[in-house]
């Protein structure tokens, strides 16, 4: 079975360089756009199914894509982004920010952990398995689900955990 990922397009908060967790913005015209190519990419590659993060950046990104490539959307709130607590809006190189970041079993102040965020997102990926296994399959989420997704799929270091990053609307490939 052949699983598609993306992060969402651009967002204001993105382009300001800030923490962008559970707070629920939109897309910029970039964003707009970069969906757009993105639903160009994926046209002919038998995308049946998109689940998406119910908030409005990966909703409208999917709805491009969906329109484009003629596929059903189905909204998930596990792929919702980290609940990143009191970091929402902070920027992304604040000093607490990167602390927490780098303690996976940590909950952010007032959020989650990232082992909260592997555990809803790993049994997500188990269900695609077994519910849609004779389907394509695009995910479309956040930068956090989308390092743990990864993880499903690769080991990786801690390191290489930390600094992994998809960039809006940039796609992976994988294989179940």
């Amino acid at each position: 079975m052949k699983l598609y990922l993306t992060r969402h397009g651009q967002t204001e908060w993105n382009a300001q360089d800030k923490v962008c967790g559970i707070t629920d913005v939109g897309l910029t015209k970039l964003g707009i756009k970069q969906a757009d190519e993105l639903a160009e990419k994926l046209k002919d590659k038998g995308i049946d199914i998109i689940l998406h993060s119910p908030l409005k950046r990966a909703v409208q990104t999917a709805s491009r894509v969906a329109e484009k490539c003629n596929a059903r959307m189905i909204p998930e709130g596990r792929l919702t982004e980290q609940n990143y607590g009191i970091y929402e809006g902070v920027d992304r190189r604040d000093e607490g920010f990167l602390n927490n970041k780098r303690q996976f079993a940590y909950r952010y102040p007032g959020g989650e952990s990232m082992m909260d965020v592997a555990y809803r997102t790993y049994q997500l990926l188990d269900e695609i398995k077994e519910k849609y296994s004779d389907n394509t399959v695009l995910i479309v989420c956040h930068n956090g689900v989308c390092r743990v997704i990864n993880t499903y799929f690769n080991d990786i270091t801690n390191q290489d955990f930390f600094e992994y990053s998809l960039e809006n609307c940039e796609v992976k490939e994988y294989e179940y």
